[in-house]
């Protein structure tokens, strides 16, 4: 049974953390709105047995390109989820997976280095410790909270005594595919991780853990070629730039920063980043205390060198939160988009979970002791965690809410950063038909920005239509033009122009006209898909060459 108490262990504290949610509903925290339209935008696409591609109801039904940049597995579990469970349970059933998920590789990380009940104590502090719950309820970053089941994968391989290329590649996939910013963490903090490794290591074992690491990355980020490539690639078409305007850069999100003037904005701001700043604080205090009841309980030389690269990183992540740290995360690739230098408090998370299952090994955890302190521990954390981080919710923002308005005719909200580069927001109007002609006139910027008519119904732009034209129209469709998106008329591909607010007019010759819309794969999708199917066999083959006895190469 010892050796089995976290299979029991860990759901239940999982159960106990999504408790409040399922008694009093929903947290709707800061991505709680996006997260939902998402679902139901994938559910809908899903169960006609479409891959999402493009987001429709958005920009009040001119949509948006969100499934091209936005990683696939935490929509899609929750577009799944969706499909089979009632839509109020769904952020619940959500969390609870992922903090199940989170346990179970926690314990599998904690259990290389220490004994089944501590590596399980340590897996219960690591689903209910503060980051993770302040993750789930007050920003219900769904992404970033599944992303957390992965880390510990990669600390695993990372700091394993072989370091073997499945084990750091397949963990890497999965961060891409889930979380765009943990997955960038990640990867850096592998980085570091080597790094450390190798100036550890002698002269002669170098070269060899040098080319894994490099070896298994590179593995890691092709099996995610078919979502990383094109979210790369198509980024340019986008606002990507407004995911750090004020307020969401690194410099205005340093520990305890204050942004001025003093607004109503700056002060939400504050109080966000304040509690941020006290939950990164005290996990680096815990992570302190934990490391040196470790080195003073355990007085080893090969645990303290086994020690030093997570707690060089966590030294590092320390620096990170800091002001002189910001010409980093200026001149490092791709790190100003973690917009939160807290975010990296879901490293040190996975940090003191290892820490604290050292701790805990040398103590005498039987069955009994060790399922008492894991539901002490839940206890403590969770309820005044819920009370401290549950964000209300306004009648518009709850799930049935979210769905309704999704079911209605009058689309949602746009998301900047996901905006396509030549339309602006600001004027769009809302809502709007499906589709308007507007006679040609001579000044023709002001013919194809004139707005529907007042009297018009909104709704979605139809993808076939059939027109009698008797005069030169523009025809203005209720869609934003993306490159991915082909326009014919008369069974010829067109080239539309562009309005202020970026929906599709296309001017429209006298007679019978058909017009159609449709996407079609680029050539940085479908390269994408192709490197994804030959890594999956690259990957398949190692897998099946390591489970070969007596194989020279099963180390790999």
């Amino acid at each position: 049974m010892p050796q089995r108490l976290h299979r029991l262990l860990i759901p239940l504290v999982a159960l106990l953390a999504v408790l409040p949610i399922l008694v009093q509903g929903p947290s709707c925290g800061h991505d709680f709105d996006f997260h939902v339209l998402s679902w139901l935008e994938a559910a809908t696409q899903f169960a006609h047995l479409h891959y999402p591609h493009w987001a429709y109801t958005p920009a009040y039904n001119a949509g948006e390109p969100r499934f091209i940049f936005y990683p696939p597995i935490s929509w899609s579990l929750g577009a799944v989820l969706g499909l089979v469970l009632p839509w109020k349970l769904v952020p619940a059933a959500f969390t609870f997976l992922a903090l199940t998920a989170s346990g179970f590789t926690a314990y599998r990380l904690c259990s290389r280095s220490a004994s089944a009940n501590a590596a399980t104590l340590a897996a219960v502090l690591y689903i209910v410790n503060p980051y993770m719950l302040f993750t789930a309820y007050e920003r219900t970053a769904y992404g970033e909270l599944l992303a957390a089941a992965w880390l510990p994968l990669l600390l695993l391989a990372a700091l394993a005594p072989r370091v073997r290329i499945l084990a750091i590649a397949i963990p890497i996939a999965l961060l891409w595919l889930t979380n765009a910013p943990a997955a960038v963490m990640g990867c850096y903090a592998l980085a570091f991780l080597t790094i450390v490794r190798l100036v550890q290591s002698e002269t002669k074992d170098r070269i060899r853990l040098a080319s894994t690491m490099t070896a298994a990355t590179l593995l890691g980020l092709t099996l995610s070629a078919f979502y990383l490539l094109p979210a790369a690639y198509e980024r340019k078409f986008v606002l990507s730039e407004m995911a750090t305007v004020e307020g969401m850069r690194i410099a205005d999100n340093t520990l305890f920063h204050h942004m001025s003037p003093v607004t109503d904005d700056t002060l939400a701001h504050d109080v966000v980043l304040h509690t941020a700043s006290i939950i990164a604080i005290t996990m680096l205090a815990a992570i302190l205390v934990a490391f040196f009841v470790t080195i003073t309980r355990r007085k080893n030389a090969s645990l303290a060198d086994s020690l030093l690269p997570p707690a060089f990183l966590t030294l590092l992540i320390a620096f990170l939160f800091l002001r002189p740290a910001l010409p980093i995360w200026a001149h490092t690739p791709e790190l100003r988009f973690l917009q939160f230098p807290w975010r990296l408090t879901a490293i040190l998370s996975t940090i003191l979970a290892l820490f604290a299952a050292m701790s805990f090994d040398r103590r005498k955890l039987t069955l009994s002791v060790t399922l008492g302190l894991g539901v002490v521990f839940a206890a403590v954390l969770i309820t005044p965690d819920w009370l401290t981080f549950k964000q209300l919710c306004d009648d518009g923002d709850t799930v049935e809410a979210r769905a309704a308005l999704y079911h209605s005719n009058t689309g949602a909200e746009p998301t900047d950063e996901y905006t396509p580069a030549d339309a602006d927001n600001d004027v769009l109007k809302q809502p709007d038909p499906p589709y308007w002609l507007i006679p040609v006139a001579d000044g023709e910027d002001q013919t194809i920005n004139a707005p529907a008519p007042a009297s018009s119904q909104p709704g979605q732009a139809p993808t076939h239509l059939s027109l009698k034209v008797t005069q030169p129209e523009y025809l203005i469709l209720n869609r934003r033009l993306f490159p991915d998106e082909r326009v014919t008329l008369n069974g010829q591909r067109a080239t539309p122009q562009v309005r202020e607010d970026g929906l599709i007019a296309l001017a429209l010759p006298v007679g019978n006209d058909t017009i159609d819309l449709s996407f079609h794969h680029t050539a940085d999708q479908t390269a994408g898909m192709v490197l994804s199917g030959l890594a999956l066999m690259v990957a398949l083959g190692i897998q099946r060459r390591n489970r070969m006895p007596s194989n020279p190469l099963n180390s790999i």
